[in-house]
């Protein structure tokens, strides 16, 4: 049995870090937002990282179902990345002029991802689903954006909701919302404010926070491409979080159909800090006639980690180990609850799966267990997608579901079964 975990090293430090820092950790991260529930079964900082595992301030090891939030996608330190962006350094990084690395990152783009004629680099994924928002607008002269509903494209005031601290009115007037997988009601919105759309943001599948995630139906991603083209909507697809574990060629490739730009990051260079919209021709003189720009947004060493990244994930056929690693995975955590007499629910596509305890509507039993899975080694959050990275063995997912049936026991015995059941 694995004795559970303790934290007095990341306690001291978030004491420190509550002194000069607002909110300690600030953003979902931060032990506020209640992404850690409860605060106490887990580590608030790490000290290394090394393939699927992180170890925390207090040495703890653990089996990483995060990823750093999605940008580790070969493995922490993965040697062929790091050589790369190594080998790039001690050439240039940040230079008055860019170097031909980021031409080269561009054209591996352009190869790769099946919509994409060109590409724009950023830093963070909200800067690529912000350009494409203006690129929408730019090229077609209207206003409105439609969002399904349970979306999250980044945290730019359009982004953000009403009642969010420092939203106004104006920032999020022209957002218009719609349900997912329901292209009746869209054909319905699409009409009443014809003329007046300039783009749709999406992500591939439905993977909100708190919810169940949900795949499109057959059928859905071809009717949404045939109402943007009716209607003459820009359909951008964000691929923040899905890109790179579905298809190398692009989630909207994965789903069959073309989105006319796609907005990548996260896992783009493997934790090295770079960011992509990539669109068609026929929006390239629309977002060339924008005001964009950042102070590292030319910076050649993630381009040269991109590059490896992208290539590595090519040749080693990652996304259909992403899969079926995912898969074993779902599956044995599924089994283990059912042994115990709990019904988990592993919903999404296998790479970026999220994961419900159905027997509590309270989500107090959920957050039970995943408390009892990170306090014996596998990090996991409540209400969050998790994500595989190639790093990732056959032998670390026995191991997960080996401590899974650990932390369903631990969970049972505060919970017995009625006599007789």
């Amino acid at each position: 049995m694995t004795t559970p975990y303790t934290y007095e090293k990341s306690r001291a430090a978030f004491a420190r870090a509550t002194r000069v820092i607002p909110s300690g950790i600030y953003g979902h991260q931060g032990p506020s937002e209640g992404v850690y529930v409860p605060r106490e079964a887990f580590p608030l900082f790490s000290a290394r990282a090394a393939g699927s595992r992180f170890w925390d301030v207090d040495g703890n090891e653990f089996i990483d179902y995060m990823c750093g939030y999605g940008p580790n996608v070969l493995g922490y330190h993965d040697p062929d990345v790091d050589a790369a962006a190594q080998a790039q350094a001690r050439l240039e990084d940040v230079v008055t002029i860019p170097s031909t690395v980021m031409v080269d990152f561009a054209e591996l783009l352009v190869d790769t991802v099946a919509s994409a004629d060109w590409a724009f680099f950023a830093k963070n994924g909200g800067d690529t689903t912000t350009l494409a928002v203006m690129t929408a607008r730019a090229a077609t002269r209207r206003k409105k954006i439609v969002l399904f509903g349970g979306y999250y494209h980044g945290v730019a005031p359009w982004a953000q909701k009403l009642d969010y601290p420092g939203v106004l009115e104006e920032d999020v007037a022209h957002v218009l919302h719609a349900p997912w997988n329901d292209l009746a009601a869209l054909r319905r919105l699409f009409s009443e404010h014809r003329g007046q759309i300039a783009g749709l943001v999406a992500q591939p599948y439905m993977h909100g926070n708190f919810v169940d995630n949900v795949l499109p139906d057959p059928g859905f991603w071809q009717g949404v491409r045939r109402l943007c083209d009716e209607h003459g909507v820009v359909l951008v697809v964000d691929d923040v979080r899905a890109g790179w574990r579905l298809d190398i060629a692009g989630s909207d490739h994965f789903y069959g159909f073309e989105a006319d730009l796609i907005c990548f990051c996260k896992a783009l260079a493997n934790g090295y800090n770079v960011s992509a919209l990539c669109g068609k021709d026929s929006l390239k003189d629309a977002v060339s006639s924008l005001t964009y720009t950042g102070s590292y947004w030319m910076s050649a060493v993630p381009f040269a980690a991109g590059i490896a990244t992208i290539t590595k994930l090519r040749d080693t056929d990652a996304t259909t180990r992403f899969r079926t690693l995912g898969t074993r995975l779902t599956d044995g955590l599924v089994g283990a609850a059912r042994e115990h007499g709990f019904t988990l629910v592993a919903s999404g596509e296998p790479a970026l799966f999220y994961l419900r305890l159905a027997d509590d509507d309270s989500l107090g039993l959920h957050q039970a267990w995943i408390a009892q899975m990170v306090r014996r080694g596998v990090f996991l959050t409540s209400h969050h997608n998790h994500f595989v990275n190639a790093a990732l063995t056959e032998a670390d997912v026995d191991r997960t579901v080996e401590i899974a049936h650990e932390a369903f026991t631990a969970v049972r015995a505060d919970r017995p079964l009625p006599v007789g059941a």
